[in-house]
């Protein structure tokens, strides 16, 4: 991506919030790996580019999967959460994602 290049309001939407968990920390640690959860309609290629476009790193593999919902209870009745997507990308070494080094 070209230095100073806008970035498209179509991305913005595309990653909903980075993933901190042991392991994602874990893997961030070992293999340069960021965990995010993103749109149930995004697709590696668009994934890519948003992640590039926002944190201006370079991404060498993206890999995601379908989180089933899980059944909860609500009062006497219950209830099964939406699926939501995660996607785990790997970016290149030596570089860094700001955003998931803040902790909640």
């Amino acid at each position: 991506m070209a230095k100073g290049t806008v970035v498209s309001d179509e991305y913005f939407g595309v990653i909903v919030r980075p993933l901190l968990t042991e392991r994602s920390t874990i893997a961030k640690e070992r293999n340069n790996q960021y965990a995010f959860e993103v749109e149930r309609h995004a697709d590696k290629g668009i994934i890519k580019r948003a992640v590039q476009a926002l944190f201006k790193v370079d991404v060498l593999a993206v890999r995601t999967m379908v989180v089933p919902g899980k059944y909860r209870r609500y009062g006497k009745g219950g209830g099964l959460r939406p699926d939501w997507k995660k996607a785990l990308v790997t970016i290149g070494k030596g570089q860094k994602i700001e955003v998931a080094e803040q902790t909640a």
